[in-house]
């Protein structure tokens, strides 16, 4: 009774955690790669899509700028303040950690809320152009997730492009122009991001909304990640299952969002005013206290970590795949040719892993005792023999225990199965019964086989020999409860 009453037990906490493996919170699958449910063949593995999860990036960047010294304080120089472009006796001198502009402070945690920064020389050689390039590199291809946004502390550009990279800077295109006159500047007509449409959501446009020269108030400029996912999941981002199927499907859309390296092109510092007030060539210059990049690790849906190892971020892959971005299968796991994971269908997506090759089947070395095989079958798995688990098939479900041979069922526990009448479970293995008693459990009496019935005293617990044992005896009260 109490067996089969576990056995209920068991049954109704498997369909239970069965059920909730496929019950994952909101978009939370992507978050696990595999996960181990209960099936009539047994307990196995299933796989899924799966993702790490969002970061903010500027934590692994590396900054460059060109041309390198760019960088205002060698030699040192005034420039003026921010906001009164005649009070012109501010000080950027690089040897000075107090007046000093570097690169870094673009990225430091005060830059948050701004009171660091870097700064370009002033405009001091001008009519040549001041143009800057600022190169962040992560050495990584990333999936961006949210806005891209650049806080500056001179006021914005007059011109600025913001330029990507999917090769390591091999080869650049432009994400996003910014002018205060497009036309002018790039001979493009002026547009937003609120202009485009499904259809028209991968154009190159040229804004003007954030070019609108010297002002205290016109600091950030933004590239409009959310927007453009919000053609697709709604103004909320409400519908997700929408924007990952259009990801899954067209190629382009996800390349979109791809990037290994970004680079701001300076090409015209804030001027404020048509014409350049050449008395006063120290209120020009640029200056830059924060730039923010959140997104993750492209690892092509076969991972759910990314770690840094030698200040470069590799993919943690899962799937049988290996790479910095998961991108190939493992040796011996070239049975169909590489494949990135598919958001479709909702929720789980498809894992596409890497499957063993064909003349590797008979290796990924089944374990002899608790496979049906010591080879895998043609899906690249162990097949597991009865109460056995794991991908080498070397690990006991529950109600077994691992013997020389293999997993064989518990004969005894000492917390649910107990052995009777005052038996000892020794290993989980046997019980070790009483002198006048024997069997599995100790539930037999050992006079049962002696010609002389059980009138005989056979030493402690001599019985009568009424063929009808007392209930007691065959619950063995002694050591077995009931639920």
């Amino acid at each position: 009774m109490y067996l089969s009453r576990f056995l209920s037990l068991h049954a109704l906490w498997v369909t239970v955690s069965s059920v909730m493996q496929h019950y994952p919170s909101v978009w939370g699958h992507y978050d696990v790669c595999k996960t181990q449910i209960y099936t009539e063949e047994g307990k196995v593995w299933d796989y899924m899509a799966c993702q790490p999860e969002a970061r903010d990036m500027i934590k692994y960047v590396k900054v460059t700028l060109d041309p390198p010294d760019i960088t205002c304080g060698d030699p040192p120089e005034t420039f003026c303040a921010m906001g009164n472009p005649y009070m012109c006796n501010n000080e950027c001198d690089a040897s000075t950690s107090e007046l000093a502009h570097p690169p870094e402070l673009m990225f430091d945690l005060e830059g948050r809320h701004p009171s660091t920064f870097w700064q370009s020389t002033t405009w001091k050689d001008y009519p040549k152009p001041l143009q800057v390039n600022i190169t962040l590199s992560w050495n990584k291809t990333i999936e961006l997730t949210d806005n891209i946004v650049i806080t500056f502390e001179s006021g914005r550009p007059d011109q600025m492009i913001l330029e990507k990279s999917l090769d390591y800077g091999r080869t650049w295109q432009p994400y996003q122009y910014y002018a205060t006159d497009c036309l002018d500047a790039f001979h493009m007509d002026p547009k937003s991001v609120k202009d485009l449409s499904q259809h028209t959501v991968l154009e190159i446009i040229c804004t003007e909304e954030y070019s609108t020269g010297y002002m205290t108030n016109s600091k950030i400029i933004h590239f409009e990640i959310k927007d453009r996912f919000a053609f697709f999941a709604g103004p909320r981002l409400h519908n997700m299952a929408s924007l990952y199927g259009q990801l899954d499907t067209t190629k382009k859309l996800r390349d979109f969002f791809t990037i290994t390296d970004l680079r701001i092109r300076l090409l015209r510092p804030a001027t404020g005013e048509i014409y350049v007030d050449e008395q006063h060539l120290a209120r020009y210059f640029y200056a830059i206290s924060d730039i923010r990049v959140y997104g993750r690790c492209k690892c092509n849906l076969h991972a759910t970590g990314c770690k840094e190892e030698n200040k470069k971020l590799f993919c943690e892959c899962e799937h049988n795949t290996t790479g910095p971005d998961c991108g190939k299968c493992k040796k011996n796991y070239q049975g169909r040719p590489w494949s990135p994971g598919s958001y479709l269908p909702i929720p789980k997506g498809t894992a596409n892993i890497c499957i063993p090759s064909i003349s590797s089947i008979g290796n990924c070395n089944c374990n002899p005792f608790g496979s049906v095989h010591d080879r895998c079958n043609d899906t690249g798995f162990c097949e597991c023999k009865e109460g056995t688990s794991g991908t080498k098939c070397d690990k006991c479900l529950l109600g077994y225990i691992w013997h020389s041979l293999g997993c064989q069922p518990n004969v005894c526990d000492k917390e649910l199965l107990q052995c009777q009448n005052g038996g000892t479970c020794l290993k989980n293995m046997r019980c070790q019964c009483p002198p006048a008693y024997t069997g599995i459990l100790c539930e037999k009496l050992k006079c049962e086989k002696d010609p002389g019935g059980c009138s005989q005293n056979s030493g402690k617990g001599s019985v009568s020999n009424s063929p009808l044992l007392p209930l007691t005896t065959l619950l063995g009260v002694t050591g077995l409860f009931i639920f």
